[in-house]
């Protein structure tokens, strides 16, 4: 992945303690009429694990779409919902895909199949894409973290959003930024979730975690985001750096996945999908950028946590190959004061995708220990 680009970018100091589902996914190394090399990519396959339970039963899928308004804009944001037997008291669990620029419900579906399919705590689970990303529509907006905030609080509360049409508890599980983004809106008393399981949880854009926020570097961010969301010159690099698919299949076997060999023809090519759409590079713009990041700090990061202490129980599923400054963001949450557990599991960065059945078997028992 290479292209030309009038843009300097000098490495920062390298003792930045931010992690990102992308560190070391994004090595940017620019020079004046050189090369620019971006490694920006996330998500991963649906792998079989040894550990699968048995389905009692089938569960019932329905897609949708629902419309979120935003700045003057109606956007179709798309949604599943998987429902199990029908049963007094269920649990209804939101579960929140990875941000990043092939972010897609698809990385959720074996998890809600599995968990929706088990008996002792009902459950019902909707999984959605994020406005600009996976299935829903990809406008021209100003996407960053407040942008995210917004739509995630109003897809809870909304008088017409799914969520509200059952009075049932609501559990959010998120991925990466997803979960940090909702803990922000928790602690803000925006949302009000029963409980949170954060999977691989990361607050860090990929060329923040690399270079820092200094002035003039957050002076380059703005200067490459503009190419990136700019009418023609936009499509060319995106199509260069990040819309192929040998730059997909490489990511996802350097530091996406834990295992290589998860890495599927199949899945690579419905990634590479994804950022063929209209309108996919704008949000993947400002999450390379860092316009995404819920917090710009680790001290930030663990005070998401704190505030809510004692109010809700919180799970955090850790990764034991993760990249490794997202791997010391994950460790510094344990003990941390706000968790209620910490576990650690297989897999990188997307481990609900590549080991499906072991997240499933982690967040069901979550459930039956805070909810049984």
């Amino acid at each position: 992945m290479a292209t030309s680009a009038a843009l300097f970018l000098s490495p920062a100091p390298a003792s930045f303690s931010r992690a990102s589902h992308l560190s070391r996914s994004c090595i940017l190394s620019l020079r004046v009429a050189t090369q620019l090399r971006i490694r920006c990519v996330s998500s991963s396959i649906d792998s079989s694990n040894a550990s699968a339970v048995v389905e009692k039963h089938s569960s019932s899928l329905k897609t949708n779409k629902w419309q979120w308004k935003f700045d003057g804009n109606s956007v179709n944001v798309y949604y599943e919902e998987y429902e199990g037997g029908s049963a007094a008291n269920v649990k209804n669990i939101l579960m929140i895909p990875t941000i990043s620029d092939v972010s897609t419900v698809e990385e959720w579906r074996t998890v809600a199949k599995d968990i929706v399919a088990r008996e002792e705590v009902k459950c019902c689970a909707t999984i959605v894409d994020w406005p600009g990303l996976g299935y829903s529509d990809r406008p021209f907006l100003n996407y960053n973290a407040d942008t995210m905030e917004d739509f995630l609080v109003q897809f809870m509360n909304a008088p017409n959003s799914p969520l509200t049409q059952s009075d049932a508890e609501l559990v959010i599980f998120g991925g990466g930024h997803a979960a940090t983004i909702a803990l922000r809106a928790a602690g803000k008393g925006l949302i009000k979730p029963s409980a949170i399981a954060a999977v691989a949880p990361t607050w860090a854009g990929p060329l923040p975690i690399v270079f820092g926020r200094s002035e003039s570097m957050e002076s380059r961010y703005g200067f490459l985001r503009g190419t990136l969301r700019a009418p023609a010159v936009g499509w060319m690099m995106y199509n260069v750096l990040v819309s192929n698919e040998k730059a997909i299949e490489s990511q996802y076997k350097s530091h996406v996945y834990a295992d290589p060999e998860n890495v599927t023809p199949s899945i690579v090519q419905s990634r590479y999908a994804l950022t063929k759409q209209k309108g996919a590079r704008y949000v993947p713009a400002a999450f390379l950028t860092g316009l995404l990041d819920p917090v710009t700090s680790r001290e930030e990061f663990l005070k998401l946590f704190a505030e809510l202490d004692g109010k809700i129980p919180i799970l955090v599923v850790s990764t034991a190959n993760a990249p490794k400054r997202s791997k010391a963001e994950m460790d510094a949450l344990r003990g941390a004061k706000g968790l209620t557990k910490f576990v650690e599991v297989p897999g990188a960065l997307l481990p609900q995708e590549e080991y499906p059945f072991t997240i499933a078997e982690e967040l069901y028992k979550f459930l039956q220990e805070s909810f049984a």
